[in-house]
């Protein structure tokens, strides 16, 4: 996908069921938590290189010892800092000390049983280690430590930030992260008390008030006082200072939660495969957790799964399936695959059927599993098309005629490759646009000039700036009769607040596309219309709202507004034609059956904080872009 969006976060946890000896017996290493943990982390890696942080929790420490460890780092190399600060720790212990699990509790920072991890990327835009998570709210009560993580935008902050302030509270950061922290940490603070009270009704004193509070604490209590009016996708990760430990889901299913469980520990992670290779699991031994759903385990090692909140709706994110999570899912793959396979038809459209002078390929690297599909697509075609043309010969064939019909074969070539990012430390304008257009390079005499056509599948097609600046003019250096530049996801037309960096509308290559030829044919009343009606809608109550973005597309096929993006997309000096081949939207959902959330393409939010924000969107393109 040009442009590197980006998708915020992955999570990873790991809650020990054991002792520290125990492992350090059956497995060899007390690290075995610690480890493991690293080993998800780095299996998420391209759910975020912004940064990345841990945190651990020992359980039944004393009183003056610490118990609850953080590290946190920015950037790429984020995981590698983090645990290599980690084990620095470590590096003045003896072997026989580092290999005594007892001595390990005691003494050692992060040798604890709790552990969780979470990898970063900004879709607000802010940066800086402050927002960095986990995210840790201390007390000198241990059940009231709170440290959180997640994968998750929520788009109605606002609403959730004057609910905190109605409570008397005064947020010192206005961020989704901090709020929820807050929020929950004010519930949980409710609920340590709620237990205070009955342990003093039971005249308990000192630490057995502590004990009981530890022993009775009602995770799923603060679960669903604090997460009932958010509205937006996550998943969310939390343990508290006296070993309490939760994973949940949004109760649409936009955002994934997968987790494994055996005598030994509990693991949680983004991805299912993730926990395939850590652990080395099958398919069926790693469970989903269900929209509404939270994985809560118990100081004491018991874990369930409670429902926090009721089903909203069925909306688990197909953008998940297209491109951000790994191909290496097995259900993943199929769905990739057939996205590939589905296209098969409308591309050999575009080249006339003429296989023999069609050379396929891909735009490295999330593309390639969809590039099998269509190749497989492809070459049930072409073994059609030799039946069909054997049938009906009408005579007795030659060998060298057999030889012509059968040799034929769909021709595959690797085309592009992608070379290292040339620009991060370029600011000026025209230096950084001609470096952009080398992010590419092509292997050169695969093509015969002017007689071959090239097509080129993408996961998606977003932006359109990487196909402008660098993959259609580099393309056009082998001389191809024409390129067919594929997408193996549909026409994206609106912005995403679930997760998923794609905010503002007139990046969208095909919200562009759209404005321009309501200019062309002088239909620019509509736009105007859409504003007016997006001041409108915003005067509703939310839920009622109306995403009238949609109305912008209305008056065009979606051939039409491929036409008008290769018209616009098309670099100066490039004169080899060029077809844009989208999947549709019954192609995506036969692909993908069971993740129907497909707001990116059809305008049909999940949440009403989502059609809100678009309409804003539009009304925020409109007054800074579209009238200044």
């Amino acid at each position: 996908m040009e442009k590197e969006i980006h998708e915020d976060c992955g999570v990873a946890m790991i809650r020990l069921l054991k002792p520290l000896d125990y492992f350090q017996k059956k497995y060899g290493t007390w690290m075995f938590g610690l480890n493991k943990l690293y080993l998800m982390m780095e299996k998420q890696h391209n759910r975020g290189q912004e940064g990345a942080g841990i945190s651990c929790v020992k359980l039944d420490t004393a009183p003056g010892n610490e118990y609850m460890f953080r590290e946190r780092a920015e950037g790429s190399n984020a995981i590698t800092e983090i645990f290599g600060t980690v084990n620095r720790n470590f590096k003045d212990v003896t072997a026989e000390q580092l290999s005594d699990a007892q001595y390990a509790k005691t003494y050692l920072p992060f040798a604890g049983e709790l552990y969780m991890g979470h990898l970063r990327y900004s879709t607000t835009g802010k940066r800086g280690l402050s927002y960095v998570h986990p995210f840790l709210r201390r007390n000198n009560w241990k059940a009231k430590n709170l440290c959180l993580c997640g994968n998750f935008n929520m788009t109605n902050v606002d609403e959730i930030f004057q609910q905190i302030v109605a409570q008397g509270q005064c947020p010192r950061i206005y961020s989704d992260t901090y709020i929820l922290l807050e929020l929950m940490g004010h519930r949980l603070d409710r609920e340590v008390e709620r237990n205070y009270t009955a342990a003093k009704a039971m005249e308990l004193q000192g630490l057995d008030i502590t004990r009981y509070i530890e022993d009775h604490v009602k995770i799923s209590n603060v679960l669903k006082t604090s997460m009932q009016d958010f509205d937006g996708g996550y998943h969310i990760c939390g343990q508290t200072g006296s070993g309490e430990m939760f994973a949940m889901r949004d109760p649409w299913g936009i955002r994934p939660a997968f987790y494994y469980r055996n005598e030994d520990f509990i693991a949680v992670a983004s991805e299912r495969p993730v926990l395939q290779t850590t652990f080395d699991l099958e398919v069926e031994d790693v469970q989903e957790l269900q929209p509404g759903c939270a994985l809560i385990v118990k100081k004491n090692g018991e874990s369930s799964v409670e429902r926090i909140l009721d089903q909203r709706g069925d909306s688990a994110c197909s953008f998940e399936r297209i491109y951000f999570s790994r191909g290496s899912d097995r259900d993943i793959y199929r769905e990739r695959m057939k996205l590939g396979e589905q296209l098969a038809e409308p591309v050999l459209k575009a080249v006339d059927y003429d296989t023999r002078h069609t050379v396929l390929s891909f735009i490295p690297n999330t593309a390639e599993v969809a590039f099998y599909g269509l190749t497989h697509g492809f070459r049930k075609y072409l073994h059609h098309k030799k039946i069909d043309t054997l049938m009906n010969l009408g005579h007795q064939a030659s060998e060298a005629e057999l030889q012509d019909i059968l040799g034929e074969s769909v021709r595959t070539e690797k085309v592009a490759w992608k070379d290292i990012k040339l620009r991060t430390f370029i600011t000026e304008g025209n230096s950084r646009n001609d470096l952009a257009s080398h992010v590419y390079d092509v292997t050169y005499g695969i093509l015969e000039p002017n007689v071959d056509n090239l097509v080129i599948i993408d996961d998606s097609i977003v932006r359109g700036t990487t196909l402008k600046e660098s993959i259609l003019r580099i393309l056009d250096r082998l001389h191809p009769k024409k390129i067919v530049v594929v997408s193996s996801a549909p026409q994206i037309r609106y912005p995403d607040y679930y997760g998923i960096d794609m905010a503002r509308l007139e990046e969208f290559c095909v919200f562009r596309a759209a404005i321009q030829l309501l200019k062309d044919r002088h239909m620019e009343d509509l736009i105007d219309q859409t504003y007016a009606n997006c001041l409108a809608e915003e005067k509703k109550p939310k839920g009622k709202m109306r995403n009238v973005v949609r109305d912008i597309y209305e008056p065009f096929s979606v051939d039409e507004i491929n036409r008008k993006i290769v018209e616009m997309l098309r670099p100066e000096g490039v004169v080899t034609p060029i077809e844009i081949v989208f999947q549709s939207m019954e192609g995506l959902h036969e692909a993908i059956p069971d993740h129907k959330g497909d707001w990116y393409f059809t305008g049909h939010y999940p949440t009403p904080g989502g059609t809100k924000l678009c309409n804003q969107a539009f009304i925020n393109y409109y007054e800074k872009v579209y009238k200044k």
